[in-house]
């Protein structure tokens, strides 16, 4: 079994428990010092396209969630223990919830906006 920085174990729990905002950090600590693994880019850019929604700026949500999408498109189907094919449907039923006419709604009003579907991620043996 692959052994991956510490980060990125933590990751799975703080994702799975909805604190997008510690996943940044965390995934950003890695990438810095992997810069041309775009699959960890991929999941930054959506982790930040959910807590950006969660917080009203659904322009910013569509723009990191599509490049999330792009990001993560030549590591399919698997790497690093995570089901890209999940994720990957994931991110489009997130761009397809999106709404198309809205920029930013004010925080007292996330609420109004369309549920983003749930996404449960975790390491699988390769």
């Amino acid at each position: 079994m692959e052994i991956y920085p510490e980060e990125y174990y933590d990751f799975f729990i703080s994702f799975n428990e909805g604190d997008y905002y510690t996943c940044h950090d965390l995934l950003e600590e890695i990438w810095m010092t992997d810069k041309d693994n775009y699959f960890l880019k991929g999941l930054l850019q959506m982790t930040v396209a959910i807590y950006h929604y969660e917080y009203g700026n659904v322009k910013g949500a569509r723009l990191m969630m599509h490049a999330g999408h792009v990001y993560i498109q030549k590591y399919r189907p698997k790497f690093w223990g995570v089901d890209l094919e999940k994720v990957n449907t994931f991110i489009l039923e997130c761009l397809s919830i999106f709404p198309e006419d809205i920029d930013r709604v004010p925080f007292e009003e996330v609420s109004s906006l369309p549920p983003l579907p749930s996404l449960v991620l975790y390491l699988e043996d390769d």
